[in-house]
């Protein structure tokens, strides 16, 4: 397009800075409410009060608030999660079954040293929850480990062998919390015992303690990026594996030891959720819930470009819309899955929006006439 001595050019980046960032992502989340209000103005509601009740609940209100801490804090660890594996090019696509083996093994221990009149269980609660977290954290990474070795050993897809892990979870799941399951509730419910009030994951400052282990996570993954030789090598093979075969890389081994690190993160998440999420304390089968939920770690994980900090906000604006929307299609009287139709726009146009990380279009001045080249006499 040319405009008097301009013409519209698209131009790729030669680099971005972190303001020039945040400010496109900026962009993006406004003309994702703007092209979502759409919908408000169909069911005849103003976006403006719906917006206005959203935000309020979510970020706000005493009762929201917490909820979208808890939700920011599983979203942050399943992102950091994918993350792991990302920055090494592979995508970890089996959060979901990662988590609730996590979860699995967690229950495990309190299955192990139940029993106590008083507590419910025979250990200091304060081992018991200590060890529960190593428990998660183990239960993910093992089952994880299975996509890194195949993937390393024998160069099999990660995607493909993390969805098939993902469902085997699920009958794993079900075998173990129903009718005559290990895990059983005593009532007879589709889901597990609940735990004991002793051993809850504790609060701090009102919120649940493994939101500011997710926090020291996202702070611990971008030092391993930053400053070790093993974060280079993770880089180094998500660039080019042949390249960091030739610099001396262990290329079975490294899909391997990311697939471990993520699976534990995933691991703490499903602990976080079943353990530490208020109203919660049992395993409950809605796989499509906790798998749409881990999905989105994904997304953030994407849209973050695989930066563990840069997570931390995408995953609380993901978690807070995700509490709002829920709240305010009971409010306003609107339709069930207004909170995911919300998530999909924004999650739709911030990706669409990562086009103008890589391009800018730039105005560049032309002459008006023409040049003529010729020769002297």
């Amino acid at each position: 397009m040319k405009l008097g001595p301009y013409r519209l050019q698209l131009q790729k980046r030669l680099a971005l800075s972190s303001a020039k960032a945040g400010a496109i992502s900026l962009l993006a989340i406004v003309a994702a409410l703007a092209l979502f209000s759409l919908l408000f103005i169909l069911a005849d509601v103003n976006p403006l009060t719906a917006y206005q009740k959203i935000f309020s609940y979510a970020f706000f209100n005493r009762f929201g608030l917490p909820l979208t801490i808890s939700r920011f804090a599983f979203l942050l660890l399943a992102s950091l999660a994918f993350i792991l594996p990302f920055r090494a090019g592979l995508w970890n696509i089996g959060m979901t079954g990662q988590l609730y083996l996590g979860a699995l093994a967690a229950f495990a221990v309190i299955f192990l040293f139940k029993g106590d009149p008083a507590t419910g269980v025979r250990l200091p609660p304060a081992l018991l929850i200590l060890l529960m977290l190593l428990a998660a954290a183990l239960g993910g990474a093992l089952y994880a480990a299975i996509a890194g070795f195949l993937r390393g050993s024998y160069g099999v897809n990660e995607i493909v062998v993390t969805m098939i892990l993902n469902f085997i979870a699920f009958w794993l799941v079900s075998y173990m919390i129903k009718d005559g399951g290990m895990f059983m509730n005593p009532g007879g419910r589709g889901e597990s015992f609940e735990l004991p009030a002793a051993v809850r994951a504790p609060m701090i400052l009102g919120a649940p303690f493994t939101i500011y282990l997710a926090l020291l996570l996202a702070l611990l993954i971008t030092f391993l990026f930053a400053r070790t030789r093993i974060g280079y090598e993770i880089k180094a093979y998500g660039q080019s594996p042949a390249a960091a075969r030739y610099a001396g890389v262990n290329t079975a081994f490294l899909p391997l030891l990311v697939f471990l690190l993520g699976g534990a993160v995933a691991g703490l998440a499903g602990y976080h959720y079943f353990a530490a999420v208020p109203g919660v304390y049992k395993i409950a089968r809605n796989y499509g819930f906790f798998g749409d939920l881990a999905f989105y770690g994904i997304i953030c994980g994407l849209i973050s470009r695989g930066h563990p900090l840069a997570a931390i906000p995408v995953a609380f604006l993901f978690g807070g819309l995700s509490i709002g929307g829920r709240f305010v299609q009971g409010e306003l009287n609107m339709s069930f899955g207004l909170d995911y139709a919300l998530l999909g726009v924004l999650m739709i146009t911030l990706v669409a929006f990562q086009f103008f990380f890589r391009y800018q279009i730039a105005w560049i001045k032309t002459d008006k006439e023409p040049r003529h080249v010729g020769i002297r006499n």
